[in-house]
């Protein structure tokens, strides 16, 4: 699947410590080859994500995405499960 970040995705990913930024390099390019992957925990989310979906970094963090077509996904943010689910 082709990957593609938003401006705000790509500054928030910029302000994670250089592990965390590391591990959700390596979940995006997992990504890309098997969204569906068992170690992303990719699902669906509702309230104010509804039609979105998240997928698991590490540990609390997440990344949440939109489906645009079959072979394409845009990341539009990451954060902490706090962060992202307030």
């Amino acid at each position: 699947m082709n990957v593609v970040t938003l401006k705000s995705f790509d500054k928030a990913l910029d302000r994670l410590n250089a592990k965390i930024k590391k591990t959700a390099i390596k979940r995006l390019m997992i990504f890309s080859e098997d969204p569906y992957q068992i170690r992303l925990n990719n699902h669906s989310l509702s309230g104010k994500w509804s039609g979105r979906r998240s997928i698991n970094v590490s540990g609390d963090f997440r990344a949440i995405y939109q489906e645009v077509s079959e072979d394409e996904a845009v990341f539009v943010a990451i954060g902490t499960h706090s962060q992202l689910y307030r």
